[in-house]
């Protein structure tokens, strides 16, 4: 259910910032994995 959130506030946010979206979208995604 969380996913559901995630991805519609990224849609959204994709649309007004896709500059912004990849860039912290790559650094938290591999960071949480090693963190966990």
């Amino acid at each position: 259910m969380p996913t559901h959130g995630s991805l519609s506030k990224a849609g959204k946010v994709r649309s007004q910032t896709p500059k912004i979206q990849p860039l912290p979208k790559k650094s938290p995604t591999p960071r949480y994995r090693n963190r966990r």
